[in-house]
């Protein structure tokens, strides 16, 4: 996705001033959480606070909305919003602001949408709260507003519930919550990382539009640089709860002054693709005419067939990481848990190895032939089993001893880069990019031909991302198992992918060596999830830390 200079309008007058901001735990008497934060944002601005998780970006966001988790405090500074300073509001006129003035876009809708309102609803609720309109009027301004974000068919979007909207539609519905009412100050924290490339582009385009209609001032927390490279004016960088540097966009990309930006932004992986598979290396996976059809049936209405999978071929060799790439519903998923036997393909065969997925499921021997890696590793493990306990479960369901287990267990936690005295401690004492490679230490022990990855990089930050990725291809290379990944980043496939697949609609458009698809792609479809793909374009500057 190529960034467009202005037809930006020049910024205004500053919406936004935070000053020596410092929160800490504890109701202020506890450690520090962030210091010394001091951010302008200006009208028709966009500034982006970039940094990886606990680097103190999303408290920073949270307390310009004064909506601070319990057990933290601001002790110092001033967050001043058209010149109001938000610290001495009381809680009505917050109330009164949230949404009129000032709005907020979280990372996960799912999280921020009752699950039992329709989504139509929800819109309309800030209407209701803020303004004097009736019933009619209101309901016109949803439609127009759901509309307006680019959602499709607006009446049945109106009448649904979020779960059953696709990701990037109910961000989408996040989004018209925030921007019913024209605020002054938009505050976006990470709102499209879970999003593949074609949605982010359509979200990141739709925020911008109204910047430009309504000369709205952008806050946008994000820990992707390609993603700052395209659309910020000024960029923050964080890091552990300080202010690391702040400039103009180009002067931060270009003349990073300090070491952990070097780092963060020689962490982003090139759209570059470097690595091509092996014809002469054995077949770990098989998959043939995968198809996979569902019915949706709904009350006093003729069933719907959704193809959510079509005669989907193709191999993974040992040795080699294939990736499946596509936008949100191109049947991705499908495929992996018609894969893992969770669920049974309409037609089609999948053998792995030299045995046939149905003889492997009749012979209890699936879970050593392939094992599974989730894209959130916070909700991949047990919070109440240790470690040790986790990566075990699989062998001593198998028979294995405990002491036997404990032993293997070790030697994975070596091979994932971590030390035996974790086996002892719970998930919630790690970061994230440790429980990733806990969650790979548990899969490898069992010592499978397969591991399928589905989406195990994307809620990870760059430079944790980047040791996620080099410890994929350790493994691959060290154990000679075959791996599919499954991503919507197509630079991540890049990287590491020695063959992909590319699905939309529940059929393969494109397949091959990732040099020859990434690096000249024929399909048309595959041309457009590249050129939606952020990159990060700072002329020649290398940018390696």
């Amino acid at each position: 996705m190529k960034r467009k200079d202005s037809p930006k309008n020049p910024p205004g007058d500053t919406i936004l001033s935070i000053a020596g901001l410092a929160v800490r735990s504890g109701a202020g008497h506890g450690r520090a959480i962030v210091e010394g934060i001091s951010i302008d944002v200006r009208a028709g601005e966009t500034v982006c606070v970039v940094g990886e998780s606990g680097s103190g970006k999303s408290i920073t966001s949270l307390a310009a909305m004064r909506l601070l988790p319990v057990g933290l405090a601001i002790t110092q500074g001033h967050i001043l919003l058209d010149g109001e300073d938000l610290r001495l509001a009381s809680e009505r006129r917050m109330r009164a602001l949230r949404a009129a003035k000032i709005a907020m876009v979280f990372q996960e809708p799912m999280t921020a949408l009752n699950p039992i309102m329709r989504v139509g609803a929800q819109v309309d609720e800030v209407l209701a709260l803020h303004t004097s309109l009736g019933k009619t009027e209101r309901r016109r301004k949803v439609l127009a507003m759901l509309e307006r974000v680019g959602l499709p068919d607006v009446e049945r979007v109106n009448a649904s519930y979020p779960h059953q909207l696709s990701g990037g539609q109910r961000q989408r519905i996040v989004i018209a919550m925030a921007l019913m009412l024209r605020p002054r100050l938009l505050i976006a924290d990470e709102p499209t990382t879970a999003l593949d490339v074609t949605t982010q582009k359509q979200v990141l385009s739709l925020v911008a539009d109204m910047q430009r209609e309504q000369g709205t001032a952008v806050l946008f927390v994000t820990h992707d640089f390609g993603v700052v490279s395209e659309i910020a004016d000024e960029i923050v960088v964080m890091n552990r709860g300080t202010l690391v540097e702040s400039g103009p966009r180009r002067e931060v990309l270009e003349r990073p002054r300090a070491d952990y930006t070097r780092l963060l932004i020689g962490s982003v992986p090139e759209m570059t693709p470097r690595l091509r598979s092996s014809p002469s290396k054995p077949v770990v996976l098989e998959v043939s005419g995968l198809t996979k059809t569902f019915e949706d049936r709904r009350f006093l209405r003729a069933a719907r067939i959704v193809n959510a999978a079509r005669d989907v071929s193709f191999n993974v060799r040992r040795g080699e990481i294939t990736g499946i790439i596509g936008e949100s519903g191109s049947g991705k998923s499908t495929v992996a848990r018609c894969i893992m036997g969770l669920t049974e393909a309409t037609s089609g065969d999948v053998s792995i190895g030299d045995e046939p997925l149905s003889g492997l499921r009749r012979n209890a021997q699936l879970p050593r032939a392939v094992q599974y890696i989730f894209q959130d590793p916070y909700r991949s493990l047990n919070p109440r089993r240790t470690v040790g306990e986790s990566i075990i479960e699989g062998l001593m369901n198998d028979g294995a001893a405990r002491a036997d287990a404990m032993r293997k267990a070790v030697d994975v936690l070596a091979l994932v880069g971590l030390s035996e005295n974790v086996l002892g401690r719970y998930p919630h004492q790690f970061s994230g990019g440790q429980r990733q490679r806990i969650c790979i230490a548990r899969a490898v022990i069992m010592k499978p031909q397969l591991l399928v990855a589905d989406e195990a990089v994307s809620a990870l930050d760059v430079s944790v991302q980047a040791q996620v990725l080099r410890l994929f291809e350790s493994i691959r290379d060290t154990l000679g198992l075959g791996i599919l990944f499954i991503t919507h980043d197509l630079r991540v496939a890049a990287q590491i992918c020695n063959s992909v697949v590319v699905m939309r609609h529940g059929e393969i458009v494109e397949s091959g060596d990732a040099v020859d698809v990434l690096g000249a792609p024929t399909h048309e479809y595959t041309r457009c999830l590249i050129d939606a793909a952020p990159t990060l374009e700072i002329g020649d500057w290398v940018g390696a830390p």
